[in-house]
């Protein structure tokens, strides 16, 4: 059958999955067994089927059900100051979408401030490498603080779309959603609730600008980045992030180019941090129920509190400010390459698997998702356009065979 809530919509055509984010969410809901409800849904459902899902359970990451289960409301209960429909649109964003905070609270500002100079400046830089279309910005408040700044460019002369959001969220979260959604709390990272028991409800911060880029041509790559910041009332805090590449097609070159970059912000800030967030990259973007990775990596980290918070704040804003210098080069080179049906074919395929990966994978998606974040924006990460087809094989000695291989068996670039 058919289930549609608000929290299930999805922006995009689509040629043989248009029901791909309800059956994630609902597998996920079977097997945590719970009542589930989207904030601005009628009335609660009750889905139990673990009969039919307990054969494709590798495939969904057992903390997010944890995380389901842990978030998930009875038809009675209601989220606290967070909803679909709690966003309000506004000509113009306020100076700051922090609430007045304390010296205690100040890196919630000072990480804000330096996320808009980031937005602005690469909104800016992929303008002018497109030629011709314009960011479109929307900007919003929501009720009890916070609110964003969405900008997204359609119909460009090299990008297909692109998107570059800013948003900041206060709510509160039950305990155990806070630590289900950690896959790492065994290898000793951050306790997110600490402070609380079980069953209360964390307040918390968080602060990012997350960004995806589809261009048109199949020898630009798609790139990906998101760097955040979250603070709890419990006084825990912890920055995340990273920036990824996922081209249809490999080039060496641009790889070693792309990577090199980034090894060359780390490894100014930590000499151990590339290979431990390339390796986290691989990691991370990595699809099981297709036992290949969604591009070819880059960096990503998340939990990130082992030392000063300046120290990795000022990681950070290198990190985001390097995104035009080690992605635009590669889409200057290739926008104009010659390219045929079978190369588009081949791209709008893997940006399909780009659209499984963040319906059913991404952390991003899944916490807005469930904390009733803006739904546009939350969705913008997904092309226009993506392509399935049923059991497709790339011919052996093909370059789409040559590059799925490295999907399947991710390689070191530098």
């Amino acid at each position: 059958g058919e289930v549609t809530t608000a929290s299930m919509l999805v922006p995009c055509r689509m040629s043989g999955a248009a029901a791909l984010l309800p059956l994630a969410l609902l597998a996920q809901a079977a097997l945590s067994s719970a009542y589930v409800t989207s904030p601005s849904s009628l009335s609660g459902i009750r889905t139990n089927f673990a009969s039919s899902v307990s054969k494709s359970r590798r495939a969904y990451p057992l903390s997010w059900a944890r995380a389901l289960r842990a978030t998930a409301t009875k038809p009675d209960q209601k989220s606290e100051g967070l909803g679909f429909d709690s966003h309000k649109a506004v000509d113009k964003a306020p100076d700051t979408l922090c609430r007045d905070g304390t010296a205690n609270t100040a890196m919630r500002a000072k990480f804000e401030k330096m996320l808009r100079e980031a937005q602005d400046y690469i909104c800016k830089s992929v303008e002018n490498v497109d030629g011709g279309a314009k960011f479109q910005t929307d900007a919003w408040t929501r009720e009890g603080g916070g609110g964003g700044i969405s900008r997204v460019l359609t119909g460009g002369k090299v990008w297909e779309k692109a998107g570059c959001n800013l948003s900041v969220v206060y709510g509160s979260m039950p305990s155990e959603a806070l630590q289900a959604a950690n896959d790492r709390l065994k290898f000793g990272a951050t306790d997110r609730a600490k402070g609380y028991a079980p069953g209360e409800r964390v307040p918390f911060f968080a602060c990012g600008l997350s960004s995806v880029m589809h261009p048109k041509n199949p020898h630009c790559p798609t790139m990906h980045f998101n760097y955040r910041y979250f603070e709890t009332e419990g006084g825990v805090w912890w920055f995340g992030g990273g920036t990824d590449i996922t081209p249809a097609y490999l080039n060496v070159d641009d790889m070693k180019y792309f990577h090199g970059t980034y090894k060359e912000v780390c490894d100014k800030h930590d000499p151990e941090f590339y290979p431990k967030f390339k390796k986290w990259a691989d990691e991370y973007f990595f699809i099981k129920h297709r036992g290949e990775t969604r591009g070819l990596g880059g960096i990503f980290f998340d939990d990130l509190n082992d030392r000063d918070p300046e120290k990795i704040f000022e990681f950070a804003k290198e990190c985001a400010m390097n995104v035009p210098k080690a992605y635009l080069p590669i889409v200057e080179a290739h926008k104009n390459d010659p390219f045929t049906q079978k190369e588009k074919e081949w791209q709008l395929m893997r940006r399909g698997r780009y659209v499984e990966f963040n319906l059913v994978y991404d952390r991003g998606t899944i916490f807005g998702l469930k904390t009733g974040g803006r739904i546009e924006s939350i969705l913008m990460s997904l092309p226009e356009t993506a392509r399935w087809e049923y059991d497709h094989r790339p011919e052996p000695g093909s370059k789409e065979a040559e590059v799925l291989e490295v999907f399947r068996n991710p390689r070191d670039w530098v």
